[in-house]
């Protein structure tokens, strides 16, 4: 196991391209291992999570460049603040904010052209307004490969975003986000059996006065007192009318009118589904009835993208090195005895029973090269370590992406989709191979022990007419 670690690190390491500043140097690697490139890139960011001045990332892109039909080729981004600018929290939020980031590259090939997105986050600790944002340490997205091709690839743009948490909290009713207009008197010190926020509320019986409340989330909820001695009021947000427009608290949810007085923490009215974002409130006493402000329930939903008022754009600072990625059909090992492989003789194969390349009548095959076949090194007749392999298809067809694909699970190097494998048995393979060189030599030498009897034989009926069954 150590002794196949350490190979494998090393065709690792012949294997990695580097990037630096528009030049890209590689060096290929064995055919069954993945060669990667690395491209380093300093990308100027502004959006809402930039303070005064841009902020400035340095991002490494490693992308597999030679793949066989069937791995999946895997977009890499390792993103780092490139000095001390940061992005920042635009307010404050309890833990579980998150900060996400996609990377896009450009994909032109023979056939296809898009986009492919590698999408990563990371969860944040609660924040006060202004504190910095922690990066996501590493963010990865992959397509299929379906067909062999060739295709190349440009890095693009990053995006940036931050998701707050889902949460509620209560806002009491004399709160400063909390404005009163028209007549409106303060309670305070209520009774304890009210069940009252913070036992006070604000309270008018005039018609038409109103208050407003400005918050931020997605949603909010009225709570006033259930009492019989309540009127209609009249519910806008942004102006525009709520659903429903009007609730009364003297009826129940079915619209009977109810007999209780004074019954706080009473849920009114609510609304959700809004964009994250800052809202207003109006609420106005549309009757000479009691109108009782307890407070408020500021809900944020589950979010699935960041707001837009919090998402970043960056884009690289110079102009990125475009990246050949190469889709092959296989290794030069699979023997294969498809259509268009060749013409082989009838019994032939890379191992075929007989000792060697031959017929199928214990005859040597005129040509040991298998007709055009993929041999198996060690399994067929001839002494060459391995035979000639079939061309790679790369002028008509393309590797089948997806433009826009979810966040993936990193792949392990040395796995069965990265195109490295653990170093071969060189020594059984030269034994399997000497073997076959040896069948190769015997049922040769037969051969011409049995051209020789023929000869004979043939000679002695033309001196005189022996015997049909004359051993020679």
């Amino acid at each position: 196991m150590s002794q196949w670690t350490a190979r494998r690190r090393r065709g690792l390491a012949a294997a990695v391209a580097s990037v630096v500043g528009g030049m890209l140097l590689a060096t290929p690697a064995t055919p069954a291992q993945a060669q990667t490139a690395e491209i380093d890139l300093t990308y100027r960011c502004r959006g809402g999570l930039v303070s005064s001045t841009p902020v400035q990332l340095k991002a490494t892109l490693t992308v597999q460049t030679a793949l066989t039909v069937g791995q999946p080729l895997d977009i890499r981004w390792d993103i780092k603040y490139a000095d001390t600018s940061r992005f920042v929290s635009p307010d404050y939020f309890a833990a579980g904010g998150r900060l996400s980031a996609t990377g896009a590259v450009k994909v032109t090939g023979q056939q296809w052209s898009g986009e492919l997105h590698s999408s990563g986050a990371q969860e944040q600790e609660r924040l006060r307004k202004g504190d910095a944002l922690t990066l996501p340490s590493l963010i990865s997205g992959a397509v299929s490969t379906t067909q062999p091709g060739t295709f190349e690839i440009v890095p693009d743009r990053l995006t940036l975003g931050f998701i707050p948490p889902a949460s509620e909290r209560i806002v009491n009713d004399d709160d400063p986000a909390v404005t009163y207009h028209g007549e409106w008197r303060d309670f305070n010190d209520r009774e304890a059996h009210f069940n009252d926020i913070h036992n006070d509320v604000h309270a008018t019986d005039k018609a038409w006065q109103w208050a407003s409340f400005t918050f931020t989330g997605t949603g909010v909820d009225f709570i006033t007192e259930q009492d019989h001695r309540a009127g209609v009021l009249e519910f806008k947000i942004d102006g525009r009318p709520g659903v429903p427009q009007h609730a009364d608290a003297s009826k129940d949810e079915n619209g009977n009118p109810v007999t209780v007085a004074n019954r706080g923490n009473h849920t009114l009215w609510s609304v959700r589904g809004l964009p994250y974002g800052e809202h207003t409130l109006a609420i106005t006493n549309t009757e000479n009835k009691w109108a009782i402000v307890d407070g408020f329930r500021v809900v944020t939903e589950e979010l699935l993208d960041p707001p837009s008022q919090f998402r970043v754009t960056c884009t690289p600072m110079n102009r990125p090195t475009a990246i050949r990625v190469v889709i092959s059909e296989g290794g030069a090992g699979n023997p294969s005895n498809g259509p268009g492989d060749g013409d082989p003789s009838p019994g032939a194969s890379p191992s075929n029973g007989n000792g060697g390349n031959g017929d199928g009548n214990g005859r040597p095959s005129p040509n040991p090269s298998n007709g055009g076949q993929t041999p198996n090194p060690g399994t067929t007749g001839s002494p060459t370590p391995s035979g000639s392999p079939r061309p790679t298809v790369t002028t008509t067809v393309t590797a089948t992406a997806t433009p826009s694909v979810a966040q993936v699970l990193v792949t392990p190097r040395g796995g069965v989709q990265t195109g490295e494998a653990p170093a071969g048995n060189a020594a059984g393979a030269a034994m399997l191979l000497g073997s076959g060189g040896l069948l190769l030599t015997l049922a040769v030498g037969s051969g011409v022990a049995l051209a020789r009897r023929r000869a004979a034989h043939a000679n002695g009926r033309a001196g005189g007419g022996g015997d049909e069954h004359h051993a020679g």
